[in-house]
């Protein structure tokens, strides 16, 4: 390159946006007009796009730069911030589409004009520097332009929202989600709603969700371990029915069959409840049936339970199962197990955004005995693999509370020295936890995602709820080591502070129950003492 030649191209590239524009508009503008010829386009982004001092308006000889290096160290190019200077010659050299460079830049101003509805770039009075956030540039139409003209089309884009954010008194950081024309509009007007865009993006997402397991429920063979795998996440609440069924093996893969189960498992509960429902007054199963009377109205949620139909239901149910089930019979605990179920197969016929408030006296009766059986037939697929729980001594809780005791210990041996100093013994609050898989803990919302989980797991119930268990009480690590009094820490521990956790929070509890499992499921050597 000639000595000079940088100058020139530069200065002339300066000179023929101030004879268009103004020298008052140079900086904040998008400072090409479709009249620029295409030579100096190279030059024109680095010294026009970003805020630049006055230009004289002598002509160029007036004040001479002695090479081209000089020319460039005081001249701020309007690429991101670090890149090389051989990816700036490199797209120079390319041949670029000056129409199309044009236009999108136009666009861009159109748009941003037409959303702002307020005073232009020049007039917005400039009295506070911000520091520039960085957006998301948008990407011009792929059919419109080869690949050159889309990365210069990338820094123009770039350049207008550093901007439009300098000239802004009081902007709001962008989302690097947001497109340009509503990213301006955040900046200058401070209107826009982050959560909004952010409840979009998780729509989105959930729609995703939502379309891979309607193809996958769709086949006319269910491949369940791939369903697992989905379900881990998470269900679709429009899905969440059939995956249940399907996850607890209430339902066969094959879709022609399950027609002709759903009415045989149907027609057979209906059977149990004519030839035993009622033997509950007579001597040997009045206490049976007068303890699931006591228990039902303690249930929660209350809006549900305080409902004479589904008191009806819950109380034929828990009366079946513990008939024909002498092992163990009714153990209060079981009650809880029933909620779940009927919540989420009830909520196929409704539409309510709040679990807690659902409200049976629009399902018709019919609709009813098919979801009443539905849900004995799962929670006795559920209770089949953690019925040691609920025999004499139940001495499936007493084992699992002693593992966790021990796991604690290996995990956060503080917190497990914490409570044997004040005398807490953990039978005292993870009975509970065992007892009714932390249905007492966390509200309904919480433990329909937390079974999502608990359906994909291999021996979910039973083994991996240990593990959750150790989570959750690690959770609470903080409060707990400030807790210096036995009754204080007890109470804490039965009365947790989880009245506002959402599907987020048992996300985050999920993953970590996964890595303890992870580290200590298959490492006894770590697990005992």
């Amino acid at each position: 390159m000639k000595r000079g030649h940088g100058q020139r191209r530069g200065q002339e590239a300066v000179l023929e946006a101030q004879q268009q524009q103004g020298p008052g508009q140079v900086a904040s503008s998008m400072c090409m007009e479709p009249s620029t010829p295409l030579s100096i386009h190279c030059y024109m982004a680095p010294c026009l796009l970003r805020s630049t001092p006055k230009v004289p308006t002598t002509p160029a000889k007036a004040k001479r730069v002695s090479t081209f290096q000089e020319f460039e160290s005081n001249t701020s190019d309007a690429w991101d911030a670090g890149e090389d200077d051989d990816e700036l010659l490199a797209m120079a050299a390319e041949n670029l589409n000056t129409e199309v460079v044009m236009e999108t830049a136009h666009r861009v101003l159109r748009n941003h004009s037409q959303r702002q509805g307020q005073p232009t770039l020049q007039e917005v009075p400039a009295t506070k520097q911000e520091p520039k956030p960085m957006a998301e540039p948008p990407v011009a139409e792929p059919s419109a332009a080869p690949s050159g003209d889309l990365r210069l089309v990338k820094s123009v884009s770039e350049s207008h929202t550093s901007c439009s954010t300098e000239s802004t008194s009081d902007a709001i950081p962008l989302q690097r989600s947001q497109s340009l024309p509503h990213s301006a509009t955040v900046a200058l007007g401070g209107t826009s709603d982050p959560s909004t865009l952010g409840s979009s993006a998780l729509s989105k997402r959930e729609s995703s969700r939502l379309d891979k397991f309607k193809q996958l429920l769709a086949g006319p063979n269910t491949d369940l371990e791939e369903l697992r795998k989905l379900s881990w996440s998470g269900v679709p609440k429009p899905v969440r029915p059939i995956t249940w069924k399907l996850l607890s093996g209430y339902l066969p893969a094959n879709v022609d069959r399950r027609p002709a189960t759903l009415q045989r498992k149907q027609k057979e509960y209906f059977a149990f409840i004519k030839h035993y429902y009622d033997s509950r007054n007579d001597e040997a199963h009045q206490d049976t049936y007068r303890q699931i009377h006591i228990d039902i109205p303690r249930m929660s949620p209350e809006a549900l339970i305080l409902q004479p139909k589904v008191t009806e239901i819950f109380e034929r149910i828990l009366f079946i199962w513990a008939i024909r089930h002498p092992a163990s019979g009714y153990v209060q605990g079981i009650n809880d197990l029933v909620t779940p179920f009927f919540v989420v197969f009830i909520c196929e016929y409704l539409e309510v955004e709040n679990v807690d408030t659902v409200d049976v006296s629009s399902v018709p009766s019919e609709v009813l005995r098919n979801i009443e059986a539905d849900t004995y037939w799962c929670m006795s697929k559920l209770l089949d693999g953690i019925q040691d729980n609920y025999t004499f001594a139940q001495p499936g809780i007493q084992m699992k509370v002693k593992m966790l005791e021990e796991l604690v210990s290996r995990i956060d041996e503080q917190v497990h020295r914490h409570l044997e100093l004040h005398e807490v013994r953990y039978l005292q609050f993870a009975f509970r936890w065992m007892n009714n898989l932390l249905m007492r803990e966390v509200p309904l919302r919480c433990t329909i995602r937390l079974w999502d989980t608990y359906q994909s797991e291999p021996e979910g119930f039973s083994h991996f709820h240990l593990y959750v268990c150790a989570a959750f009480l690690m959770r609470w690590r903080k409060e707990i080591l400030e807790e210096r009094d036995f009754q204080e820490l007890l109470l804490f521990l039965q009365n947790l502070p989880t009245a506002h956790w959402d599907d987020e929070d048992v996300s985050l509890l999920l993953a970590e129950a996964y890595r303890l499992k992870f580290a200590f499921a298959d490492a006894p050597n770590h697990y005992k003492k």
